[in-house]
């Protein structure tokens, strides 16, 4: 019975947490983030901060972390769900995908805009689009003849898509969000 108490509380620590970064990092770079503000924010002391994290960069790094995890897992479902080898099956996919984003728009807000880390907004559309069938590996099986720069451009077009998307209040449906996406990334289908 203890166990399951201690467990919640530190679910409930770690939550609390990320929320307070999440929320600094929306009026400012986590560079001029303080542990000392981060914790005051999340009315936890110093030391249970650090018994969790090295540092506000190690606690963002969790976060993203969580969030490739989810996203990959849900891609997983999605792809035993359907065969993507048509525009309908990967269009559902995709679609599935800005769902996910628009249920979860508070932390990905933050997560996808300037304040945030390219590095993970990379990771999460390189991951995307792989699954998707859609890599610079792939073009040498499928004669698709991606090259590594259209890649590139896809995956950082993308990410500036879905920024603008979600800085401007998710004014699109994640299946207008799908059609777009597919149609400006897959051409070559």
């Amino acid at each position: 019975m203890k166990e399951i108490k201690e467990s919640r509380k530190t679910r409930y620590t770690r939550m609390v947490l990320q929320d307070s970064l999440l929320e600094l990092m929306r009026k400012k770079p986590i560079a001029k983030i303080t542990i000392k503000e981060l914790c005051e924010n999340a009315d936890i002391n110093r030391t249970t901060f650090y018994a969790y994290y090295a540092d506000q960069y190690d606690l963002l790094r969790k976060i993203e972390d969580e969030t490739l995890s989810w996203v990959k897992e849900a891609l997983s479902n999605l792809i035993s769900q359907i065969n993507q080898t048509d525009k309908y099956e990967t269009m559902k996919m995709l679609e599935g995908i800005f769902q996910y984003f628009t249920e979860n728009s508070r932390h990905l807000q933050t997560l996808m805009s300037e304040q945030g880390d390219i590095g993970f907004q990379q990771q999460l559309f390189t991951l995307i689009y792989q699954q998707c069938g859609m890599s610079p590996s792939t073009a040498a099986d499928t004669n698709l003849n991606i090259s590594e720069d259209y890649f590139i451009f896809a995956v950082n077009g993308s990410i500036g898509l879905l920024q603008h998307w979600l800085k401007n209040g998710i004014n699109k449906s994640a299946k207008e969000m799908a059609e777009i996406i597919y149609d400006l990334t897959f051409p070559i289908r």
